[in-house]
C-alpha cells in the first residue's frame, strides 16, 4: 500500500476523491499527511475528519521558493510519503522539490508527484481554465491527470476524461462538470501508480505496455 502526501490550497474536494477512494477500497493507498500553504484551507478540515495528520507551511510573504519547498519536503519525508499528490495547490514546485520526488527504483521511470488540471492539457493550463475554456468557445472540456514538472501543467498525460459544453454553461456549471470527472479519474489514476501499472517512456505514459490514451478505464465516463 503506498502512501500519499497531498499538498492543497483550497477547499479539497479531490483530497476528499482520493479519501473516498481509499476507504472504500478502490485505491490501495493510504493519505498520509496534507500538508497545506493556507491556514484554514477547507482541505485541513477534510483531513482531520479522516483522521489524516495535517501540517500547515504559511506560504504567504515567502520570498525563497527553494527554501520553502524544501521544508515542504522534510515534511512529507517525516510522514514517509512515496508520491506527492496535488489537489487544488496553488503554487508552482520548484527543482528542489521536484528533484526530491523523482524516479525510484520501483516507480518505472515515472515521477513521483502528479496533479489534476481541469482541462483537456495541452489545452487551457494554468488558472480559470473553465473560462477559458468558455471564453475560447471551446465545444468540449475535461480534465487531465499529469505527472509534474517544471512548467505550468507541462508533465506527460496520464488519463483524461472529457465533458461537452452545453449551450447555456457559465463557469460555474462547467467547473462542476468537469469536478464529476476530476473526482472519478484521480483516484483511478493513482490507483495504476499504486499497482505499478504506469511506465514513462520519453513523454509516453504506458498503463499495462499500452499508451495511456488508449487504455481503457475501469470506470468509463458516462455521456453528459
Amino acid at each position: 500500500m503506498i502512501r500519499l502526501g497531498v499538498l492543497a490550497s483550497g477547499s479539497g474536494t479531490n483530497l476528499q476523491a482520493l479519501l473516498d477512494a481509499t476507504a472504500a477500497g478502490r485505491l490501495d493507498a493510504k493519505v498520509a499527511v496534507v500538508v497545506s500553504n493556507v491556514p484554514g484551507a477547507g482541505a485541513l478540515e477534510r483531513a482531520r475528519r479522516a483522521g489524516v495528520a495535517t501540517e500547515v507551511l504559511p506560504s504567504k510573504g515567502v520570498a525563497d521558493r527553494a527554501a520553502y519547498d524544501r521544508a515542504v519536503v522534510e515534511t512529507l519525508r517525516r510522514h514517509e510519503v512515496e508520491l506527492v499528490c496535488l489537489a487544488g495547490y496553488m503554487r508552482i514546485v520548484t527543482p528542489a522539490f521536484l528533484g526530491a520526488f523523482g524516479p525510484s527504483a520501483s516507480s518505472r521511470g515515472c515521477p513521483r508527484v502528479v496533479n489534476v488540471h481541469p482541462a483537456l492539457l495541452p489545452a487551457f493550463p494554468g488558472m480559470h481554465a473553465a473560462r477559458q475554456a468558455l471564453t475560447y468557445g471551446a465545444r468540449v472540456a475535461g480534465c487531465t491527470v499529469h505527472f509534474v514538472d517544471e512548467g505550468t501543467d507541462t508533465g506527460p498525460i496520464i488519463a483524461q476524461a472529457a465533458v461537452p459544453v452545453l449551450p447555456g454553461d457559465d463557469e460555474a456549471a462547467l467547473q462542476a462538470r468537469i469536478q464529476v470527472e476530476e473526482h472519478r479519474l484521480y483516484p483511478q489514476a493513482v490507483q495504476w501508480i499504486a499497482q505499478g501499472r504506469l511506465a514513462l517512456e520519453g513523454r509516453v505514459v504506458r498503463v499495462d505496455g499500452v499508451a495511456a490514451a488508449g487504455a481503457p478505464l475501469e470506470n468509463p465516463p458516462v455521456e453528459r
